[in-house]
């Protein structure tokens, strides 16, 4: 975990996270609070969401900081995200999305060429 983050994610998750699966094929890491509030909204789901619920809930793994800011994660978890050596850590707002770097690349590539949602069309950047 970058040194910048690791500082916040102490005092306010006490280093704990937890790691879920993304449907667009990356890892969502999650301070332990944040996670919380999301696994609630998500088990609130009908049934008619029952899958999801199984993907997100049911491959969540509890992780923690160690003293040297690393975290590890789970074979199963990096194998589902395609992860191998070169990653991608992207902050989200109240998550973080971990990537395999050759798969971001190409899908932002592929983003990049594209248009922009109509929700852009009246955005000011």
């Amino acid at each position: 975990m970058p040194t910048r983050h690791r500082d916040v994610l102490s005092a306010t998750a006490a280093g704990q996270l937890t790691i879920t699966k993304h449907p667009h094929g990356c890892l969502m890491v999650f301070p332990r609070p944040e996670w919380e509030k999301f696994r609630d909204r998500i088990a609130a789901l009908p049934m008619s969401a029952q899958w999801w619920k199984r993907i997100f809930l049911g491959n969540a793994m509890d992780v923690d900081i160690d003293a040297t800011g690393r975290v590890l994660i789970s074979p199963e978890l990096r194998s589902a995200a395609g992860i191998g050596k070169d990653t991608m850590l992207l902050g989200m707002g109240n998550h973080f999305e971990l990537w395999d770097k050759a798969t971001y690349d190409a899908q932002e590539a592929q983003a990049m060429q594209g248009e922009m949602p109509d929700v852009f069309k009246d955005f000011s950047f």
